[in-house]
């Protein structure tokens, strides 16, 4: 009778434990979507670096959200994933090239990206430079001042030069 009694319990312990496992998962489904959502806005308002990476990053986990062949775990440890990748972002400093227009015709520039506070671009020929302005959502041309910090920055990010302190311009901190 002792062990029929705790093996009622354990039953009873069981489907109590299944109710609520339901009930987590009907509320992951829409966390995750809201997750993504945030992710989504995130993206557009930061600074436009690897935009067609970053959206395909989106798309990607929006798409796995209506498949059925995924658990509910692994969709979730990807939408964690990409908060991830995301946050390494601000904590890096990062060249490579791209397509850019400047004065009306497209040219390939470096591009350096200093974790989210600079986002700067420099010419091969190191006559064009630029940052990126987040106030007026557009590319500000720099004198030629800044072509040795730029061109010092890329070496770095590129790790063909040891870290150091250089100057770029960078927007203040503005208070709300």
């Amino acid at each position: 009778e002792k062990q029929i009694a705790g093996q009622l319990r354990r039953i009873a312990s069981l489907e109590k434990a299944v109710d609520e496992a339901t009930i987590i998962q009907r509320q992951i489904d829409p966390l995750i979507q809201r997750m993504i959502d945030g992710l989504e806005q995130f993206v557009e308002l930061d600074v436009p670096f690897h935009l067609e990476e970053r959206k395909e990053r989106i798309e990607f986990l929006r798409n796995n959200l209506d498949r059925s062949d995924i658990t509910i775990a692994e969709k979730f440890r990807q939408v964690l994933e990409a908060y991830k990748i995301e946050n390494e972002y601000g904590r890096t400093i990062e060249a490579y090239r791209g397509a850019l227009q400047i004065g009306g015709e497209d040219r390939e520039v470096d591009f350096l990206r200093i974790g989210r506070v600079a986002l700067l671009y420099q010419s091969f020929d190191g006559m064009a430079n630029g940052s990126w302005d987040d106030k007026s959502k557009s590319w500000l041309v720099l004198d030629r001042s800044h072509t040795q910090s730029i061109k010092e920055g890329l070496r770095m990010a590129r790790k063909q030069a040891a870290p150091s302190l250089i100057l770029v311009p960078v927007a203040a901190a503005e208070a709300n």
